[in-house]
């Protein structure tokens, strides 16, 4: 068995049966071959994922590397392979005046998850910007091609999170980023920002991220753990008559988009403890691992956490971080 302690930034006990690094298309190919009969579970950084409990079966580490760049008078078009770190690229971007993804600055994972989860922040999600995802089918070990429009984006959810989930192997992501940049800053504190640059954008959201959530090298944890909940406006106007200062941003699907942090933090869980893991004391949406908690106690804060907002306000959360247990994905 070997440790999983450092390959998930939530950094809980487990163990699997064993590890293998992917750093080429081929190595992915001959692995799918060998190991036709083998479960395995594929990882990125470990950002978005925690194991909470022993894995029975091999932890594929995604780590291709390499990035290309056409460029033609409208847009840049960038071939990115799926082990790039996300936060790397969209610095590498910046420094070459590619513009467009500083508001996704500091997200941690690699290219390759950005996809997977939809990855987003301060009102930009990376679909706007993806043209196709290449992948590995690992029934076939065929090489295929997504466009974008195929990939099922939505909020924090995409194809490769449901009908494709654990069955494509992605092995890189093709970037279209048009030159004809404007900043978007209607979200938060980039709402202040007069007239910014995209370094102005990058360097706000770096300090933003930094100051909110805390650093997972330091505390363990995987960022924001819920989703926030998008319900009806029904359910929102009968939300509000008895919750007159909740938040919420309306989208345009006429649905509203209500902040998970809110909702927990009206029911007192900051700084709340089940066993080692802790509801963050400053953002009510990162549960951490402050003092070497278990994947079991995780859970039971996270199912007690879901459980309340459920009872008080009638909202239903979903977790964001993929939960792995012995046998692959777990649900609260």
């Amino acid at each position: 068995m070997k440790s999983l302690q450092h390959l998930h930034t939530f950094g809980l006990p487990a163990h699997c049966a064993d590890t293998v690094s992917i750093k080429t298309v081929q190595d992915a190919h001959d692995f799918i071959a060998q190991n036709r009969d083998t479960p395995y579970y594929l990882l990125g950084q470990g950002s978005n994922t925690a194991f909470v409990a022993d894995y029975q079966g091999t932890v594929v580490e995604i780590a291709l590397k390499g990035i290309s760049v056409n460029e033609s008078p409208q847009a840049f078009t960038l071939e990115v392979a799926a082990g790039e770190s996300w936060h790397d690229f969209v610095v590498w971007c910046l420094a070459r005046d590619i513009k467009g993804l500083e508001n996704l600055a500091l997200i941690p994972g690699t290219v390759g998850a950005a996809p997977i989860q939809n990855i987003g922040a301060y009102g930009v999600e990376v679909a706007r910007f993806i043209e196709s995802v290449q992948y590995i089918d690992l029934a076939s070990n065929q090489l295929q091609r997504i466009a974008c429009n195929d990939c099922q984006f939505g909020y924090r959810d995409s194809i490769f999170k449901g009908e494709l989930w654990q069955k494509a192997l992605i092995v890189g992501v093709t970037f279209s980023i048009p030159k004809d940049w404007q900043p978007v800053v209607t979200y938060g504190e980039l709402a202040a920002l007069h007239s910014p640059s995209a370094h102005d954008i990058f360097n706000k959201v770096v300090e933003v991220r930094q100051a909110k959530l805390p650093d997972p090298r330091v505390l363990g944890n995987a960022g924001s753990f819920f989703k926030n909940p998008i319900i009806s406006a029904a359910a929102f106007a009968a939300l509000q008559k008895q919750w007159p200062k909740v938040p919420s941003y309306p989208l345009e699907t006429g649905e509203i988009k209500i902040p998970a942090a809110w909702l927990i933090d009206q029911l007192g869980f900051k700084g709340q403890f089940e066993g080692g893991i802790r509801c963050h004391p400053n953002q009510a949406l990162v549960l951490t691992n402050a003092e070497q908690g278990t994947g079991e106690q995780l859970l039971a804060l996270a199912r007690r956490i879901k459980s309340a907002v459920a009872e008080q306000f009638n909202v239903f959360l979903e977790h964001e971080v993929q939960l792995i247990g012995a046998k692959g994905k777990v649900v609260l």
